[in-house]
């Protein structure tokens, strides 16, 4: 899986990054309750101007993406200097209030997620085939304390085939309901090619329950 996303964004094939801030984040984002200046946990962030929508709302953010080529586009599509440093098996870099940090997500651990106070989904979890989304589901879970709220987006589509892959409301509530609360905010349009958004608050609940 990993080697296939990394291949993907060496040969362009990023038809799910989107040239604009995602219509959804910026309807249901200020539903969630969010503390000002909350730091954003944003897992496998690509290059998304959703971050900049984030920071510029005076959330700092904390992205995680596995291909640094993603990462280097984004800030160079920026502006501001750009710190780079190394940390904990991770290559970080800071633009302004953004922190990219480059390396595989779930061998990113509670202590590096301390300061988190939210997260957004819109491209991590679809992106990941069936038998790895109970696992990133329970890993959210370990990373995020009691409380913290997050907007996840799922898509439902005709084909199951993806990136991205099809996520249905009932797996939704399968993957997170044992350790998050959760409301479901909505449902874009059926898009021409049959792929259908949903929209999640999700808080997190107390202990993780074991599983």
């Amino acid at each position: 899986m990993q080697e296939d996303w990394l291949k993907r964004w060496e040969e362009g094939r990023i038809g799910f990054h989107r040239d604009s801030v995602h219509p959804t984040l910026v309807r249901h984002w200020p539903t969630l309750g969010v503390a000002p200046g909350s730091k954003v946990l944003v897992p496998m962030c690509g290059k998304s101007l959703d971050m900049r929508w984030l920071a510029e709302k005076q959330h700092p953010v904390l992205g995680i993406e596995l291909s640094m080529l993603a990462l280097e586009q984004f800030v160079s599509e920026g502006s501001g200097d750009v710190a780079r440093y190394q940390h904990t098996g991770f290559s970080v870099m800071r633009q302004g209030n953004i922190e990219l940090w480059c390396g595989d997500f779930f061998h990113f651990h509670i202590q590096q997620a301390a300061e988190v106070g939210a997260f957004y989904d819109r491209a991590a979890l679809i992106a990941l085939p069936e038998a790895t989304r109970q696992r990133y589901a329970f890993h959210m879970a370990q990373l995020v304390p009691p409380g913290t709220p997050g907007l996840l987006i799922s898509l439902a589509r005709p084909e199951p085939h993806g990136p991205p892959f099809n996520v249905t409301p009932d797996e939704v509530q399968r993957l997170f309901a044992p350790n998050f609360t959760i409301t479901h905010l909505g449902d874009g349009e059926v898009e021409p090619n049959g792929f259908q958004e949903s929209a999640w608050a999700l808080v997190r609940r107390g202990p993780i329950e074991s599983r």
